[in-house]
């Protein structure tokens, strides 16, 4: 049986989080990550070396890894004091071979290849863009980080993103990917910061939909304060269906377990709450909604996180159930 060939479009922790399981399954993996992010350890890389930021590409090479534990503990380690306090040596890694290479998008199909990863790792672009948004009170915000702090400090919705430059050349091989795929998973990410960035990029939203690819998209568990306060599932998808067009996704996959009480009592003090979905609000759509239970409880911290093998189950179950009816 020939190996499915996924292409997967995000950023941040929840798409690392999801290729660790869905590398269980195939070997045929793109990930095609966003580019945007200005904070953190990343984004000082990102202005004292002037080149993209490494932090979510290295957690997906993180993830996708076969290597030595002591490797993958080494690319994980952050600095704990001096200058570097904070930092993560994989980030630095990335940095030092970008120099040596002159260019990021070799830089990290290189690392690839030192940590042996399973698939492909590929920047969503490799201009040096920046995240804009335009909030519901009429101001213009620059910098992913600046627009999600705003939105937190002044209980601002975002009404728009787009990309400084405009429409930035994407990556050819993320294009061929994603018309190559048999399944395009979306997400699970922050709406706003990981996934819509990579439908502002030239040609991506068009090779998604022109792809014969199923499209599946990974609903989040938690809305997210300082983007999506009070949103429901649909409210995510129009979101996304605004960059990306409608009726491209076919399938959302939602959480459908039990949240304990003491879980959600722990995010009220950030404004964070479940996702909540009705059937009904999808009755006139062509998307199906798959309940799952696709969730992990860290009970030491109280939190909420997608389940690497539960979702990676999921979305392999859905496949080739399509599959299956497709050749019935």
């Amino acid at each position: 049986m020939q190996d499915i060939k996924v292409a997967v479009v995000g950023g941040g922790t929840g798409l690392s989080t999801m290729l660790r399981g869905i590398k269980k399954y195939t070997p045929e993996i793109t990930a095609i990550v966003t580019v945007s992010d200005n904070g953190g350890g990343s984004g000082v890389l990102r202005k004292e070396m002037n080149i993209l930021p490494p932090g979510d590409i290295r957690n997906c090479i993180m993830a996708l890894s076969n290597t030595e534990p002591i490797m993958e503990k080494l690319f994980k380690y952050r600095f704990k004091k001096g200058s570097l306090e904070g930092q993560s040596f994989g980030n630095l890694f990335l940095a030092a071979m970008t120099d040596v290479l002159g260019n990021f998008e070799e830089a990290v199909q290189h690392t690839s290849e030192v940590l042996n990863i399973t698939g492909k790792v590929l920047p969503v672009t490799s201009e040096d863009v920046q995240l804009c948004a335009r909030l519901q009170d009429g101001s213009i915000i620059c910098g992913e980080s600046e627009i999600v702090d705003k939105c937190k400090a002044n209980v601002l919705k975002i009404d728009e993103v787009f990309l400084l430059p405009n429409q930035p050349k994407p990556l050819d091989d993320a294009v061929a990917a994603i018309l190559d795929a048999d399944l395009i998973v979306l997400g699970p990410g922050s709406l706003y910061t990981s996934i819509i960035p990579n439908f502002l990029v030239s040609q991506i939203a068009s090779a998604i939909k022109k792809s014969k690819a199923h499209k599946v998209y990974i609903g989040n568990v938690m809305t997210q304060p300082g983007e999506t306060d009070g949103y429901n599932l649909k409210q995510h998808v129009v979101a996304i269906e605004k960059y990306l067009g409608k009726d491209i996704i076919e399938y959302i996959i939602v959480n459908s377990a039990f949240i304990p009480e003491e879980y959600v009592d722990n995010y009220k003090g950030d404004r964070a709450s479940p996702v909540p979905y009705l059937l009904d609000n999808f009755k006139n759509t062509s998307v199906k909604i798959v309940e799952r239970d696709i969730i992990k409880l860290y009970s030491e911290k109280k939190l909420v996180r997608h389940d690497s093998d539960k979702l990676a189950k999921a979305i392999f179950d859905l496949y080739n159930n399509v599959q299956r009816h497709a050749i019935s």
